[in-house]
């Protein structure tokens, strides 16, 4: 598999950092953002890189060279006059045909479990694979939107209208079928968001790959400095899902929103205090920020799947606008007891995911690679405090003295 990085762009929001290298050559710390890409995928076994260079190319082709020294092959595709995000596909053709490659932004830091990403392209023989994720400026950047099978339907860029919306964010890391540079038939200036996918939504199979993982752009001098505390502390590598990673579970009605029983209208949302700040704080933290929750308004038929779609959404929304974010969502769909009007009959089961069972949490632990023993339960009933019993892992209520951000400050202080 080769690696195409996309290094030319002139980084003019960052060039207060340094201005006379190309922006992928700024460094963090003790080397170039360009080189702990190169050696993230040789730590892959990926030794074989494209790049596309233009402002300020020297900084990187005196570098870098032809790879050699560093133990890599590189080919140059010099841009002489800028051609977006993609109109570089044109010449790239030359150098990968009937083959998957992995296309980067030069100016992103990122460890993830690529094996695990790769996977996900073949099993759903995709065109192309997003890796996308939640960030904590999610109202000014473009949103993906899929749909139950995590194929993208739409793509919402921040000039389009939008309500609410789940926070989901394309990271800048993609794995491409080489049919996708056909599309591109000349070199002229184009746009890889919008030209090629969100133009092709309905000719390609373009899928997303959510992910927790790290996956930062240095687009300002605020997100480069955050990248290098992130580097110092050893996040970026933590973040990796190869890692065992740690959470904090937190229940939903009562917990994040206010508890008004059975919550059926969308305008009855609304976040409790303490709330944006303390999973900011998570956010923070390195711990993921996972949503577990009852949702027996659908076996009982009095919201439908879409409705609480929605009513995420405008969680989700909520949260962004505050710079907060939630790693994965959770519920359950089930009750117990039936012979109601308006029930749903087959969601009247007995389930192991329903709280106080442990079948969420086993099923994020899964996805996630979580440790739980390592985790918390947050929460505000005797459901919530049972869960963590019989996960035997420590609970933290919510309560008219306590909300999330004093809990989650106190497990953090004490770390």
């Amino acid at each position: 598999m080769k690696v195409v990085i996309m290094a030319g762009g002139k980084g003019t929001r960052i060039s207060s950092i340094n201005s006379e290298v190309a922006k992928p050559m700024i460094r963090i710390n003790d080397k170039p953002i360009l080189e702990y890409q190169v050696d993230f995928f040789k730590k892959n076994n990926i030794k074989d890189f494209i790049m596309v260079v233009g402002y300020l190319k020297e900084s990187i082709m005196d570098y870098f060279k032809d790879g050699k020294e560093f133990e890599i092959n590189i080919n140059y595709i010099i841009e002489k006059e800028p051609l977006g995000t993609a109109g570089s596909f044109y010449y790239l053709k030359k150098y990968i045909k009937n083959e998957d490659f992995v296309l980067v932004n030069g100016d992103i830091i990122f460890d993830i479990d690529l094996n695990k990403a790769v996977n996900f392209h073949v099993k759903h023989k995709a065109d192309v694979t997003l890796l996308t994720h939640p960030n904590n400026h999610p109202f000014d950047s473009s949103l993906i939107i899929t749909d139950e099978n995590n194929r993208v339907i739409n793509w919402l860029n921040t000039e389009d209208e939008r309500t609410y919306y789940h926070n989901r964010v394309n990271s800048g890391v993609h794995i491409l079928n080489s049919k996708v540079l056909d599309l591109v038939s000349e070199p002229v200036k184009v746009n890889f968001d919008r030209d090629i996918l969100k133009a092709n939504i309905n000719s390609l199979k373009i899928y997303a790959y959510d992910t927790p993982e790290y996956i930062k752009d240095m687009g300002t001098p605020e997100r480069y400095y955050m990248v290098c505390d992130d580097q110092n502390n050893g996040k970026i590598e933590a973040k990796n899902l190869k890692n065992k990673q740690k959470a904090f579970f937190i229940d939903r009605d009562g917990t994040i929103n206010k508890y008004v029983g059975f919550l059926r209208n969308i305008d009855d949302f609304e976040l409790l205090d303490g709330v944006i700040s303390g999973i900011k704080k998570i956010n923070d933290s390195g711990y993921l920020a996972i949503v577990v929750t009852n949702q027996p308004v659908i076996a009982r038929g009095e919201v439908t799947f879409e409705e609480l779609d929605m009513i995420h959404k405008k969680m989700e929304t909520l949260l962004g606008q505050g710079g907060a974010y939630i790693d994965g969502l959770y519920y359950c769909p089930h009750h117990p007891d039936k012979g109601f009007e308006g029930e749903i009959k087959e969601l009247k089961i007995k389930c192991n995911c329903r709280k106080p069972n442990t079948g969420l949490v086993e099923i994020a632990a899964k996805d996630f690679n979580i440790d739980i023993s390592s985790s918390y339960i947050i929460g505000d009933s005797d459901n919530d405090k049972k869960l963590a019993e019989n996960l035997n892992i420590p609970y933290l209520e919510v309560n008219d003295k306590t909300n999330i951000d004093i809990l989650v400050s106190e497990v953090l202080k004490n770390e």
